[in-house]
């Protein structure tokens, strides 16, 4: 069972574990557990030390979650309720099943249970860092991590409290059972531009340790920050705030002076890159063997080498705490594939595999639309599993081959179920029982299913963030434990997005919407392996896919482009919020039910009212305040009580 923090503002110092900074020979982050996280042991080089470690640790209690992607991904034009899914994945799809509330279960509070603690921690190393001497560079560390997670909850919820208890941005180290919300441009101009600029100005251009913030972490994130707070002020759509507020920067700013700046701090990212790059194939990006590369400006981190290190059991685990076992909730029950009596493809740990708990399902517009390319653009193909492949032999299966589709033989790597790049009208699905919902195609020993037939039962898995681990011995492995593969947070690719989101917003310089947009789809057009066909590619289609770019960039087709970069991450949400266009791409979706059998998809429409666009404050949080029903009320976001 998972359990929610029931904290506004939680004690960090009452944290279980506490974690401190050392360097080992590869200079990464060590964490050392400790019985308890007191006030004073901030007033301490270690304790300040290892309360900067605890924030990159606080990471993966939300990157890598289950729940988090779902918060992020389910209710979007990428991901639907899927056939295992329950009123936690039903109440976001808004889609009729469920009801969002107050009460929605683990996801609504995913955020508001974790990022708090995060930023009490951060705020007392803030005030005692001048005592123990900390470096600036350290300081700075811990700043970013305050605006980081600020940033989150103002994204989420709207208006959050810069009081924790202490007083505004300061270290709270007394229970407190009241709060007061403040406004968003309070929160984004006392608390997160602030920390940002000053993170910017003080980090280091290289990580101190693997997988450290730098300057161009900040950068990311200051610009996408200033992008976000100029279409809060622009709200094109007359979506309402809380707490409210006029739409006014403090500072008289209006929404183009923020839109500009956050083009000029992405492209001072692009053009000063230190130590990251964008890496020559987009496949590579989330090959499982090629992790923590230089593309990767943020990631919540995870090993094979220790359970405790890893946060989650390495052989069997649950959901929760830190746990990565997001990529479970979009992966099919492709363990129902049997043929000729034999249970085909077996639950394993590896990338295309994983477990399966199909809570989340990609919508047919996904294929038909935002990957609509799939030749030239490799972005679809490094993304999804697009075969099921055999592998009864690694589970203990001594049969040479299987008779498959058209009566034809297949052995252990072959597929025995893809899914068609394109629409074949003569899929013949009559000729397998339900348990594969695949059809045949003459002269194919393998069971297809057209794109546009998908179902909620079975579905093109998650490959980019499959599973992966090195200790399988060339058997299926542990496959029902955690991922111990870092969860991505941040890439050196997005300034590129931030950048012409913001010049198609009206920001001027070097590079246009066009030209930024088109460095990332001339990479997606270089090949080096087809991960369908699981065989090697060499193929550049370049010149074709920049071709192909539109003259006019518009900010849908910025959206379709950081969906094709960025599908399935967690981001969507947050994305389609910002811009104001939930409502307009992912007010309908196409589907089949929930039968593998089902091919016939209908369209389902959700009802998208514009107070979703601010997550509900668990009602567990709120009722734990020392406040009357009343104020309780008031500080709910509104459409929740």
């Amino acid at each position: 069972m998972k359990n929610i923090k029931l904290s506004i503002v939680a004690l960090t110092f009452l944290f279980l574990a506490m974690l401190v900074v050392s360097c080992t020979k590869e200079d990464y982050l060590v964490e050392d557990p400790r019985g308890v996280f007191t006030p004073d042991f901030f007033t301490t080089e270690l304790g300040v030390e290892g309360g900067i470690t605890f924030l990159y640790q606080s990471l993966r209690n939300i990157y890598g979650d289950a729940y988090f992607l779902n918060l992020g991904e389910t209710g979007t034009d990428e991901y639907a309720a899927a056939q295992s899914a329950d009123n936690n994945f039903f109440d976001l799809d808004l889609a009729g099943e469920g009801n969002l509330s107050s009460e929605s279960g683990f996801s609504i509070g995913q955020v508001w249970g974790n990022a708090f603690p995060a930023i009490n921690t951060a705020s007392g190393i803030i005030e005692n860092a001048e005592a123990v001497n900390l470096d600036p560079s350290l300081i700075a560390e811990a700043r970013f991590f305050r605006a980081f997670n600020y940033f989150l909850m103002v994204q989420t919820y709207g208006g959050v409290p810069l009081d924790l208890g202490g007083g505004e941005l300061k270290f709270n180290n007394s229970a407190n059972r009241g709060s007061v919300r403040n406004t968003v441009p309070e929160v984004y101009t006392r608390a997160i531009f602030p920390d940002l600029e000053i993170a910017v100005n003080d980090l280091p251009d290289e990580p101190r340790l693997t997988g450290t913030v730098t300057k161009n972490v900040a950068r990311l994130f200051l610009s996408k920050a200033y992008l976000t707070y100029g279409w809060w002020l622009e709200n094109p759509n007359n979506i309402p705030t809380y707490p409210e507020a006029p739409r006014n920067d403090p500072d008289g700013n209006g929404p183009a002076i923020y839109f500009q700046q956050a083009y000029d701090v992405a492209m001072e990212g692009i053009n000063n890159p230190g130590p990251y790059s964008l890496l020559e194939y987009f496949y590579d990006v989330h090959l499982a063997s090629n992790d923590r590369h230089n593309e990767m400006l943020l990631y919540a981190d995870r090993t094979e080498e220790s359970q405790i290190y890893n946060g989650a059991d390495l052989g069997w685990s649950s959901t929760g705490g830190s746990a990565n076992t997001a990529v479970w909730m979009v992966t099919s029950n492709y363990t129902t594939i049997n043929v000729d009596g034999v249970a085909a493809v077996q639950r394993e740990a590896a990338q295309s595999y994983g477990r399966p708990w199909t809570r989340m399902a990609p919508t047919i517009n996904v294929f038909e639309e935002t990957f609509a390319e799939k030749e030239l653009d490799s972005r679809y193909d490094a993304t999804f599993v697009t075969s099921y492949r055999g592998n009864w032999d690694k589970g203990g299966d001594p049969t040479p081959t299987l008779t498959a589709a058209n009566g034809l033989e297949i052995a252990p790597g072959d597929a025995v179920v893809s899914f068609l790049d394109d629409y074949d009208p003569n899929v013949d699905y009559s000729v397998n029982g339900g348990n594969i919902g695949g059809g045949e195609i003459p002269g194919r020993s393998d069971y297809v299913i057209n794109l546009n037939e998908i179902n909620r039962r079975f579905y093109p898995g998650l490959w980019k963030l499959g599973t992966y681990r090195t200790d399988n011995a060339g058997g299926l492995g542990s496959p029902n434990g955690a991922l111990t593969r870092p969860f991505p947070i941040a890439k050196f690719s997005e300034l590129y997005l931030v950048a012409a989101e913001a010049a198609v917003k009206g920001a001027s310089g070097s590079m246009s919407a066009r030209d930024l947009v088109n460095v990332l789809r001339a990479r997606a057009g270089k090949w080096r392996f087809d991960n369908g066909e699981q065989e090697e590619r060499i193929e550049d289609n370049s010149a074709a896919m920049v071709a192909a770019t539109p003259q006019n960039i518009d900010i849908n087709y910025i959206l379709a482009e950081r969906s094709r970069e960025f599908f399935g991450e967690g981001y969507r949400w947050y994305d389609l919020v910002r811009t104001q266009k939930w409502n307009e791409l992912a007010g309908s979706y196409r589907i089949g039910g929930n039968a593998a059998s089902d091919h016939n998809p209908t369209v389902t429409t959700r009802d998208i009212q514009p107070h979703h666009y601010l997550r509900p404050i668990p009602r567990g949080q709120i009722d734990a305040l020392d406040m009357s029903d009343a104020e309780k009320a008031a500080y709910q976001n509104p459409g929740y009580q």
